[in-house]
């Protein structure tokens, strides 16, 4: 029957009369005179009834408390970013997604909620030895997700220590393979980096910790300070060695071209001197070998014309002049100007012979004078 039908305003339960806000006490004594008629509780005289008043209205309270407690501990509203793990009896139940989510009351079940969106960083420094037994210190910083909410909370015991761990032994495996010198100088770190990544995925799948690395990076990169110095001295000492090299390298450029056009040349020059000479020597023959037909034809006259060719040629290098004043009185004139002028106006000057002079080249052996031709 609908509450203050006309007629009927005295069987409103939650009016107390007129505009007076309504007794609480009232309305916890209806409550549970209610709930005593639904379990049983409905008769008893009088006086029973009244020594129960106390005690109802406790029970009243603590049920109404317990209803707004259940629906309190059993609605749950999951965000976005989140994820939530329930657990019956301590046991993995099942994983709610994001939104509005129901759960039977602690301790029957309980819920805890996982961000799988934030972007977890973890930084540490290690020292690691390299596979030429030197010690390089390394500062490392990792970055990760998590994939997988169940596993992150049961499957390994601390997530953070073992992706610390992890990470520590993956970039210890990667720098154990490579040299000093290449990690120092950034020829192998972008490797070193990949390698560590792939390494430390692998590591935390095969533990099923429910993580995924983002992003490993290298921060930086050097030796123990104790010894940083000293090979500070040896990166020195190889820059200064690069740079003889290079010093070294440009002048061989420089030098070894111009030695071999050097060498090149005096090659072409010594050949064109034997070709020279062949010329030379093979004109020399022939001519020989015209002149002894020649000579073969008159020797007298050859010989005579050879001598004087020679005597001419010997002459006229000399300033010389060579006189007979006693044989004769003709007067001679001697160009003194020509003879003793220069060496260019003595060698076109031809040799001064006096009549007693030819006598004397008439007169000198033939057969000496082919002896010196043919010695020519």
């Amino acid at each position: 029957m609908p509450w203050k039908e006309p007629g009927k305003g005295d069987k409103d339960p939650w009016n107390s009369g007129g505009d007076q806000p309504p007794d609480l006490d009232e309305v916890f004594r209806n409550l549970n005179r209610k709930i005593n008629r639904i379990f049983g509780g409905g008769g008893g005289n009088r006086q029973n009834r009244k020594s129960s008043n106390g005690s109802g209205g406790v029970l009243g309270i603590a049920i109404v408390a317990l209803v707004l407690w259940v629906a309190y501990d059993s609605v749950h509203i999951v965000d976005e970013a989140e994820q939530g793990v329930v657990l019956r009896f301590g046991a993995y139940n099942r994983t709610l997604p994001p939104g509005i989510n129901f759960t039977l009351p602690r301790p029957v079940e309980s819920m805890t909620k996982i961000n799988v969106r934030n972007v977890r960083s973890l930084e540490d420094r290690g020292h690691m030895l390299t596979e030429d037994e030197n010690l390089v210190e390394f500062l490392y910083k990792v970055q990760y997700q998590v994939s997988n909410a169940q596993d992150f909370l049961f499957e390994v015991r601390g997530p953070e220590i073992t992706v610390k761990h992890a990470a520590e032994s993956a970039l210890r495996e990667a720098v154990g393979t490579n040299r000093l010198d290449a990690i120092l100088e950034g020829i192998q770190r972008e490797a070193i980096r990949i390698e560590t990544q792939r390494v430390l995925q692998e590591t935390l799948d095969r533990y099923q910790a429910g993580v995924q690395i983002n992003q490993f990076n290298l921060e930086d990169v050097n030796v123990p300070a104790p010894v940083r110095e000293a090979y500070s001295d040896v990166i020195r000492a190889r820059e200064d060695k690069e740079r003889f090299i290079e010093e070294a390298r440009v002048h061989a450029n420089s030098v070894v071209p111009e030695a071999r056009g050097k060498a090149a040349r005096i090659t072409q020059e010594a050949e064109a001197y034997r070709q020279t000479t062949i010329a030379l020597s093979q004109g020399e023959a022939e001519r020989f070998t015209l002149l002894l037909g020649e000579y073969e034809k008159a020797p007298g006259v050859t010989r005579k014309r050879l001598y004087l060719q020679t005597l001419e040629n010997v002459l006229s290098r000399n300033k010389k002049v060579l006189l007979d004043t006693e044989s004769s009185g003709n007067v001679l004139y001697l160009p003194l100007d020509q003879i003793t002028g220069g060496q260019g106006g003595s060698r076109n000057m031809p040799p001064v012979v006096t009549p007693e002079t030819r006598q004397g080249v008439d007169s000198t052996p033939p057969a000496r004078s082919a002896r010196r031709e043919g010695r020519q």
